[in-house]
């Protein structure tokens, strides 16, 4: 390569830890160990020693799929050291290696964007917005299939089924969709004729920033498809450890990715575990037990699917409790999962972020967030099993669109899952009720004739 490329690969060296380094030139010796090259200046690998070569015991090929390592070693090649390239080169140098790796696992946009930009194409100039579209992809797949490999879904499963994986497809829309594609002037294309739209290293680099999960999935491919500096993944915030009580055998409407799309809008401390507080598969249909074992316990994701297949739900960012008021900040959110993938934040329009009620005549009594009353960006009915999601054109609370197939829908399946550590108010951790505390409350009540509401209402313990 020269010395300039010498000059250069020294320059991206110093971005690793000694330690660092030696592993990245443990894999290169391994990946090079059949090159016919004696002199270890010239030494270099081919696509085949990159499918074939055996890394900590388990072959590459085989922990990535086969479209995935012919994308990085299409990204490996292209890397052009002296800025003279006319192309990629026949195979992989340890030069190439090095900074490709710098540029992916330490780089900045730019930086990331100059391999990407080869991993989607090996051919010289811009690329085609489809071929993006197919790249990511194969991206998405790839952190999936690598993942399930490496035994490191964390309780999680990969949701199966006939035809092309549903939710790799959702994922990459999304991740597709922050792509800024224009016509030639400056117009916004309808959806079609955004794939025809030219994309050059600067728009991959805008897309590289705006969609930082692109970069994300690509460590996880290399660190995890290479055994590459494992340590050096925090795998732990993207993918929360799935608890389920007395592991009972139950399976979520969620899959890895969707809880991976989710769990990244939380705040960091947030991410690390999830706890299943109600699923109407295992608790029953009953609005009494969702609001007995979600009250109280801390942030929450709460998720359904109704009769037509939607995925959808919102995160609560502090405990639920049973009152007339709303409750809750701007950091609460509705999302969508299916049909596809999208996040809607707080539009600061009001605060009805939350809302859970139960046993007045006078207001509605149901879950609900954002929106107005009989008027909700998603609602729960106290006759479980009923809902609704209006928006006309969008929520005012959280600027979303109708979340359901249907404005009024029914559903099957609810679950609300806690989410960070398990701690939570000294109540819920001591599992009574304001009326256990006091029998004098309780009398007063029946004495006024009031019914006690809370009585159906008590928070769960951990182990029924």
């Amino acid at each position: 390569m020269g010395s300039s490329g010498s000059r250069s690969a020294q320059k991206f060296c110093s971005r690793f830890l000694p330690e660092e380094q030696a592993e990245i030139d443990r894999l290169f010796d391994a990946l090079s160990s059949e090159a016919p090259s004696s002199d270890a200046s010239t030494r270099c690998f081919s696509l085949k020693a990159l499918k074939a070569r055996a890394a900590g015991g388990r072959h590459v090929g085989e922990a990535l799929p086969p479209a995935m390592v012919t994308r990085l070693y299409d990204g490996m090649r292209g890397v052009d050291l002296t800025g003279k390239a006319k192309g990629p080169s026949d195979s992989v140098s340890q030069e190439q290696f090095m900074v490709s790796m710098s540029h992916l696992l330490k780089g900045n946009s730019e930086e990331k964007s100059l391999v990407i930009l080869k991993m989607i194409s090996a051919t010289e100039g811009p690329v085609k917005a489809r071929e993006v579209q197919k790249f990511t992809e194969d991206l998405v797949g790839s952190v999936v299939h690598v993942l399930n490999y490496r035994q490191e879904l964390r309780g999680w499963t990969q949701k199966r089924g006939s035809g092309p994986p549903a939710r790799v497809q959702e994922l990459a829309a999304q991740l597709f969709s922050e792509m800024d594609l224009q016509g030639k002037g400056g117009e916004k294309l309808p959806g079609p004729q955004q794939l025809d739209c030219e994309c050059d290293r600067a728009t991959i680099e805008a897309w590289v920033f705006r969609a930082p999960h692109v970069a994300t999935f690509l460590s996880v491919v290399i660190h995890r498809g290479f055994l590459l500096l494992h340590s050096s993944l925090d795998l732990a915030t993207l993918v929360p450890e799935r608890h389920v009580e007395q592991e009972r055998e139950f399976e979520s409407v969620l899959d890895v990715l969707s809880v991976i799309y989710v769990n990244s809008h939380l705040r960091r401390e947030q991410r690390g575990r999830w706890r299943l507080l109600f699923s109407s598969e295992l608790h029953g249909h009953s609005f009494a037990q969702l609001c007995g074992r979600i009250t109280h316990r801390g942030p929450c994701v709460l998720l359904l699917e109704d009769h037509d297949g939607q995925v959808f739900g919102g995160f609560a960012s502090c405990s639920w409790e049973v009152k007339p008021q709303f409750q809750g900040d701007d950091t609460c959110f509705l999302f969508s999962i299916s049909p596809h993938m999208a996040v809607y934040t707080s539009t600061g329009y009001n605060d009805h972020y939350m809302y859970l009620n139960h046993g007045q005549q006078t207001i509605p009594n149901g879950l609900g967030m954002g929106g107005q009353h009989n008027y909700f960006g998603l609602w729960i009915d106290v006759d479980f099993g009923k809902g609704h999601s209006k928006a006309q054109p969008k929520c005012t609370t959280y600027n979303s669109p109708q979340l359901s197939a249907q404005e009024d829908f029914g559903f099957e399946k609810m679950e609300v899952w806690a989410v960070g550590d398990a701690s939570g108010l000294q109540q819920a951790k001591s599992g009574k009720s304001i009326l256990d505390m006091d029998p004098e409350a309780q009398a007063l009540l029946e004495i006024s004739g009031r019914s006690c509401h809370s009585e159906g209402l008590r928070d769960i313990p951990e182990d029924q």
